[in-house]
């Protein structure tokens, strides 16, 4: 879904994507180099064609089709020919946009020629249409209901041109994800913009503040460091174990947010809700967490809520005005989260690699965490934010996601992608949703001189009835969420719900100060 991200070092949710990296050592062989040539300038054998990664196999499994998402409200009215002309002096210069799936065994990407004709769909709107929000949202819809053709490059750009409550037009990209991973393709779509205010000037995104070093060399710290690493092995085996209960028989509770079998061919629902990232804020500081500390608590809380709702409306105790919990006593709820593992190419090296043809890394290195929540109705809401940062903390020491990754692989090159498959869905049907968070501008950016109002990306076509993606940019925080509509009817119930769950918590802390 949707990378996601909390882990700086392993790029897992609220991650940030730096303007300038260092290119690291290849981490796979699977991985290559984009925009090289021979000194004639002309495009190598290896350039035209390149291998796909695991990842990209398994996303173009029966079972594991998936697709990236990204909605775009604009501030004004688009241009498509201007958009066109953008789109072919940057996206398509990348390898994965004019490239496409080999014929014979569908393992090769291939480059081939784009007309944009086929990928930059304008449908004749009226401009005023009635119920404009809904129209918009039954056309993302409708979009989950029709595979791509495989003869041409995965992605595709809707042009909607009409007036929305919160846009004057909206803009969806949808894109395979055998492409690459969602965080590198969010960095690869600001590559493609600029600042509003500086139309010269690539986005802005806050870079990832590394802790100071404590070592001291001192017989305490060398018998800290020696607890952290029993402490980290200990917890990835505890891990890795879970994982494989999980992939065996371990199902989450089933509550009436979790998917049927199946759940992952029906289709999806995209709606979204703005709040705001001052007040996610304003709690990190006080409580001296991190947003993701916050996010993942105020998602607790709102699911919380929202599930209980769903179990039966709870009684009102006259006396003491509080809803009671109808909640069974114990509920296992866990969300997959996608691990993007290899460092993610930064805003600054993709449009270097867009508009001069420079090198950088391209693919898909993802593993899988399980995140558990912790449902139930809280006395105290600012509850829901310290057990998350539990939860964030305890995932931090463990390797996780690099052991699911290399059993993953391990399992593809062995028994090849049907079984790899099969096991990555059966793991997704055992838990309940997907879960993921991402770094976005500081500032407003335009997209090919279009200004942006909001980001909502998200995934369709893993094996869960409930994504939730959190998507900052500048002073604000958009909650992007894809449902099965036959499993979550009223996911602007949940919107709600989250949004009130920020709120609640807010106010406990401002009663604190």
């Amino acid at each position: 879904k949707i990378k996601a991200h909390l882990f700086p070092r392993k790029h897992i949710f609220l991650e940030p994507v730096h303007q300038s990296q260092r290119n690291k050592k290849r981490t796979h062989k699977e991985e290559f180099k984009m925009g090289e040539s021979d000194n004639n300038g002309k495009v190598s054998r290896e350039e035209e064609e390149q291998p796909l990664s695991p990842a990209a196999r398994l996303f173009h499994s029966p079972s594991f089709n998936c697709y990236i998402i990204a909605i775009l409200g604009c501030n004004t009215k688009f241009k498509p020919d201007v958009i066109k002309s953008g789109l072919e002096q940057t996206l398509l210069k990348h390898p994965r946009f004019s490239s496409k799936l080999v014929a014979d065994d569908g393992q090769r990407w291939t480059k081939t020629i784009v007309d944009l004709e086929d990928h930059v769909i304008v449908p004749d709107l009226d401009p005023n249409i009635d119920f404009a929000d809904q129209f918009a949202e039954d056309y993302i819809s409708d979009l989950t209901t029709k595979p791509m053709d495989l003869s041409k490059p995965l992605w595709e750009l809707h042009l909607l041109n009409i007036k929305t409550s919160d846009a004057e037009a909206v803009g969806v990209f949808r894109i395979h994800h055998s492409m690459g991973d969602g965080a590198s393709l969010i960095s690869l779509l600001l590559a493609c913009t600029r600042k509003t205010l500086d139309p010269e000037a690539l986005p802005s995104v806050p870079e990832n503040k590394r802790a100071d070093s404590t070592n001291s060399g001192g017989f305490w710290w060398f018998l800290l460091a020696f607890w952290s690493v029993l402490r980290l092995i200990w917890n990835t085996l505890v891990d890795v174990l879970l994982f494989g209960v999980t992939v065996m028989f371990m199902k989450d509770t089933k509550t009436p947010i979790k998917g049927a079998p199946g759940v992952e061919h029906n289709i999806k629902k995209f709606v979204h809700r703005t709040i705001s990232l001052d007040d996610i804020k304003l709690v990190k500081n006080a409580l001296n967490m991190t947003v993701n500390d916050v996010v993942l608590g105020i998602t607790q809380a709102g699911l919380s809520q929202y599930v209980n709702r769903r179990y039966g409306e709870a009684e009102i105790d006259e006396g003491e005005k509080q809803r009671k919990s109808n909640l069974p006593k114990s509920i296992r709820l866990r969300a997959t989260i996608l691990v993007n593992l290899r460092p993610t190419v930064g805003i600054q090296a993709l449009a270097n690699m867009m508009e001069k043809g420079s090198k950088t890394r391209w693919g898909n290195l993802i593993g899988y965490i399980l995140l558990p929540f912790t449902i139930a109705l809280q006395d105290d809401p600012l509850d829901y934010v310290r057990k998350a940062k539990a939860t964030i903390d305890r995932k931090k020491r463990s390797l996780e996601s690099i052991c699911t990754f290399s059993g993953g692989v391990l399992v593809l090159r062995t028994f090849g992608v049907k079984v790899a498959a099969a096991l990555t869905h059966k793991v997704l049907s055992n838990t309940t949703m997907a879960f993921s968070s991402m770094v976005g501008p500081l500032e407003e950016i335009s997209f090919y001189g279009h200004p942006l109002a909001y980001i909502a990306p998200s995934v369709y076509g893993h094996p869960h009835a409930l994504t939730i993606h959190y998507q900052s940019y500048v002073n604000k925080m958009t909650i992007a969420l894809a449902v099965d509509p036959n499993v979550i009817p009223d996911p602007y119930q949940l919107c709600d719900d989250l949004e009130e769950s920020l709120k609640l918590i807010h106010d406990a802390i401002l009663k604190k100060v």
